[in-house]
This record gives structure tokens, C-alpha cells and sequence, in this order.
């Protein structure tokens, strides 16, 4: 009898999934979908879209499809459904309706690595306090009043200890998450930075891999860096509470996450400050290191910023730091920042959930659905930019060679999520770019290239061969 019963339950819960997958496939096909492949159970298309990425060229996976397809595809990528868009009305749809008809969602191996109350993840009501916050910190006045000084110095400090062969990536990243590290903990380059660092670039490598600890070496190691970082930064924020509490103060942003009005615990604090490492840290590097490879590979474009900076420093003594006034006059530069996040793309697009059915463009996307807005697959669009996978900061003068720049430049994201460092990520580069051609010139030491896809294992160092421009410079190491 036990056996006759345990068979009626198996075979009424297989019709029944049977039955509701049916129901499923019948509704998504009067939803009129648009047009894709689902690609393998389960996997899907990610295998195919992660081999595109590290590779020199990624665009193939966008391309054949968007070919194929028309700008809005359907594909399966990380675990789930997703439709693709790579037209900018689309996109821009997405962004404005961020909490309304799209909420945040993003790949459970970069979810499980940031931590359920990073900055990425949080939504409604404390989503728009924190991001507030963070905008806070690096806005326009505080950059000028209080980081710039640090981002100057910081800058120069690693440069000082540059010899004949730089690893132009490696210093990037140095340069980077010093600043990164010391707007958010007030701390200086130091033996425990870089060690937290080390950390940072295996946690970093998880990102864009299947969460599955037992089926990537890759996605556990990652997993186990996380877990180091986390403690690392669980013992700073108990030792700050503690300070605060005595009284004491400090101006940076664990200071203001203490001081809140939200009673944060100290699990809160360290994903946050977890996921504001990474932005500031591995996005700016990047950035840095692409612009000074495109730099390299256009001639007349370095030597034209190069112009523009030696006129800045001819005004001011070797080791004066630089000031607010010196970085609003660097237009060429801005033409140069404003093309490196054009063709490089350090947010090559943001993942969404449909919160309800959603028509668009004559299609319609269920309930449920993963949504992934492509900024990449616009900027290098033709029909959008002119020649748009050529680096030409030119086209910035006088925006010839775009159309529509509000709705098809989109660096930094846009709507309620639009990306708070923004502004100080172009403060960062401008005065990297300044020191870099002004103290050095330098040429690529071997053939590495380079690819776009934002992991440390998959982008190769970029050395390059540098020879002192100006001799006898101060060192700030001292």
C-alpha cells in the first residue's frame, strides 16, 4: 500500500510540473517575446557570453545577435531568462523606471560576493538614503575642498617609486584603492592596505562565473578571499565604533555610516564598504590603464594632452600639487576621459528585474525576467557614433560624430542608480594623465593586449617601458 501511495505522489507531482511548465510555455508564447535562443538548460548562453569577453574583441556576442535579432534579444545567461537590450530608448526606459516597473538584480555570483546590504543591491527608501550619502562624499565641493589634495599626493607617491619597467595595471590598481581605502577609512598606504588589496583582486575574479563553489575553483577562491576580506573589515569598523563612541571623530564615510541614523550593524557597514571598494577600485584602474593604452596607440591625441598639461605645470613649482582651478582647465583632457569611458566601458551595462509584464517596442517582458541594459553595445554602435570602436577624442569638441548624447552616453548608468563616484573617478584620471605625461614618456615594453572584460586574471598587466621626463623630483615617499 505505502508503495502504491509514494507512486500516486511522484506521478501527481511530475503531471503537475509538467502541467505548469505547459501553462508557463503557452502564456510566454502569447507575450509575444522578443526574438533570441535560450541556449542549453540552465546554462543557457553564459559560456558563450563569458568566452567573448576575454577575448580582445567581445562585441561578437552582442553583434551576431543584435544582427540576427534586432536590438532587443532574448538569450539565458548566468541561471535565468534575460532580455538584452542594446538600443538606447530601451535603456533609457529601464533607468528612469528603476523601482516602478524594474528593480534591482544582479547575478547570484556577484550578489554572493558583495553581500545582501552592498550599495548594488539595496532598493527603495534606504537605497535613495545611502546612495545620497555616497554622493556625498564625492561631490564637486568635497572633491575640491578635501580629496583632491589626497588624490594628488597619492598619485605622486606611487609614481616616485616607478623605475625603467612598470606593470601599468598593477600601479592602477595600487593607485586606485589607496585613494578608495582612504576617502572610506582614513587610511594610508600601509602593509595592511595592500594585503587587503591582494584579497580584493581574488574576490574580483568571481564576479563573472557560475555560483557554483564545487564546479569552479575560480567562483570558491573567491568565495574564501571574501570571507578574509569580511573579517578584515569587520575588526576596523568594531575598533572605529568603539572610537566614536569615546568621542572621537573622523571625516570620512565609515564615520558618517557610524554617526547615521539607521543603527547599521557592523555586517551592514562591511558589505557596503565592501562594494564601495570594489567600484572605487576596480572600475578607475581599468579606466586609467585603457586610457594610457589608447593614449600610446594615438600619437597625436598625446601629444596634444601632453601640450595641455606641460602648460598647467609651467605654472607651478616642480612638487606644487595641483589645485580645483588646474583641473577645470584641462578640456582636451575631459575630450580624453569622456572617449576612454566611451570605447572602454567600466559599466558595460546594468541587470533588472521586470517587477510586473512590461510592453515595449512591441514586445513584452514577463514578470520575473531578468533585464540587462547594454551602455557598451550603444557606444559602440555606428549608428550612434561615428566610427565608434576608433578612439578619437576629437569627437568631443564639439560633439561631431554623435547623435542624441543624452540618450546614448551613459558611462556612468543613469536614473536613480546613476553611479555616485562619477565625478570623482574623471578627477582621478585627469590627475593621473597629468603626472604620467608630464614626469614620464614611456612605450609599450612587449606585446600585451588587452581586453575589456573587468577581471584581474583576464586583463593582462600592460607593461610598459618609462624614462623620467623631469629630473630631480620631490619624493613624497619621504
Amino acid at each position: 500500500m505505502a508503495f502504491f501511495v509514494y507512486y500516486y505522489l511522484c506521478f501527481t507531482a511530475v503531471v503537475s510540473a509538467v502541467f505548469f511548465l505547459l501553462l508557463r510555455a503557452s502564456r510566454l508564447r502569447r507575450l509575444r517575446l522578443p526574438p533570441g535562443n535560450l541556449g542549453l538548460p540552465f546554462v543557457g548562453e553564459t559560456l558563450q557570453l563569458i568566452a567573448a569577453y576575454k577575448t580582445e574583441n567581445p562585441e561578437p556576442f552582442i553583434d551576431e545577435r543584435v544582427s540576427r535579432y534586432g536590438s532587443i534579444f532574448t538569450t539565458h545567461v548566468f541561471g535565468e531568462p534575460t532580455v538584452f537590450s542594446a538600443d538606447p530608448e530601451t535603456n533609457r526606459f529601464i533607468l528612469q523606471n528603476e523601482g516602478k516597473l524594474f528593480e534591482c538584480s544582479y547575478p547570484g555570483s556577484i550578489s554572493n560576493l558583495l553581500g545582501k546590504h552592498s550599495l548594488l543591491l539595496m532598493k527603495g527608501s534606504l537605497h535613495k538614503r545611502m546612495h545620497s550619502l555616497t554622493m556625498s562624499f564625492a561631490n564637486s565641493s568635497i572633491i575640491r575642498d578635501h580629496l583632491l589634495v589626497d588624490i594628488d599626493r597619492l598619485v605622486r607617491l606611487n609614481l616616485d617609486s616607478w623605475t625603467d619597467r612598470v606593470f601599468l595595471m598593477e600601479e592602477a590598481k595600487k593607485i586606485t584603492f589607496e585613494l578608495t581605502v582612504k576617502q572610506l577609512m582614513s587610511f594610508d598606504p600601509g602593509e595592511w592596505s595592500e594585503s587587503l588589496r591582494k584579497e580584493y583582486v581574488l574576490v574580483i575574479e568571481g564576479f563573472f562565473t557560475v555560483p557554483l563553489p564545487l564546479f569552479s575553483t575560480t567562483y570558491r577562491r573567491a568565495i574564501k578571499a571574501r570571507t578574509k576580506v569580511a573579517e578584515a573589515l569587520s575588526l576596523i569598523v568594531r575598533e572605529r565604533r568603539k572610537e566614536f563612541e569615546g568621542g572621537e571623530r573622523k571625516n570620512d564615510m565609515l564615520a558618517a555610516l557610524l554617526a547615521g541614523d539607521d543603527n547599521f550593524s557592523d555586517e551592514e557597514i562591511v558589505d557596503f564598504l565592501v562594494a564601495l571598494l570594489v567600484a572605487g577600485y576596480e572600475t578607475t584602474s581599468t579606466i586609467m590603464t585603457l586610457a594610457v593604452k589608447f593614449l600610446t596607440e594615438t600619437p597625436l591625441a598625446l601629444a596634444q594632452l601632453k601640450e595641455e598639461h606641460e602648460g598647467i605645470r609651467a605654472k607651478k613649482s616642480e612638487s606644487e600639487a595641483l589645485e580645483w582651478i588646474d583641473y577645470k582647465s584641462m578640456p582636451f583632457t575631459q575630450c580624453v576621459v569622456n572617449e576612454t569611458l566611451r570605447v572602454a566601458n567600466i559599466i558595460s551595462g546594468v541587470f533588472r528585474r521586470a517587477m510586473t509584464d512590461i510592453n515595449i517596442k512591441g514586445y513584452t517582458i514577463p514578470k520575473g525576467w531578468k533585464v540587462f541594459a547594454s551602455f557598451r553595445a550603444v557606444h559602440l554602435d555606428h549608428d550612434h557614433f561615428k566610427d565608434a570602436r576608433t578612439f578619437n577624442p576629437w569627437r568631443w569638441q564639439n560633439n561631431s560624430g554623435m547623435s542624441c548624447p543624452g540618450n546614448v552616453y551613459t558611462p556612468f548608468g543613469g536614473g536613480p542608480r546613476l553611479c555616485p563616484g562619477y565625478e570623482l573617478a574623471r578627477v582621478e584620471l585627469s590627475v593621473f594623465l597629468h603626472h604620467l605625461v608630464t614626469r614620464f614618456s614611456w612605450v609599450p615594453a612587449e606585446e600585451d593586449k588587452l581586453v575589456f572584460f573587468p577581471t584581474t586574471r583576464t586583463q593582462k598587466r600592460y607593461p610598459i617601458n618609462v624614462q623620467r621626463r623631469l629630473q630631480n623630483a620631490t619624493s613624497l615617499a619621504t
